[in-house]
């Protein structure tokens, strides 16, 4: 199961960008957005948000 950003609470620090092992966190529109195809389910990025702006979809 990916994970989803909360654009409506992601602040766009970056940190979720950082952390991601396969890069699966870009840029979209005005925050960040996880491609649910490269994404490892690993859960890092949530536990990285300082926001917690990332849950499982």
């Amino acid at each position: 199961m990916a994970y989803q950003i909360n654009k409506e609470v992601c602040i766009a620090c970056g940190e979720c960008v950082d952390v991601c092992p396969v890069g699966a966190i870009a840029e979209s529109d005005d925050k960040y957005a996880i491609d649910p195809e490269v994404c490892l389910d690993c859960g890092i990025c949530a536990s990285t948000c300082p926001q917690e702006a990332i849950s499982e979809q």
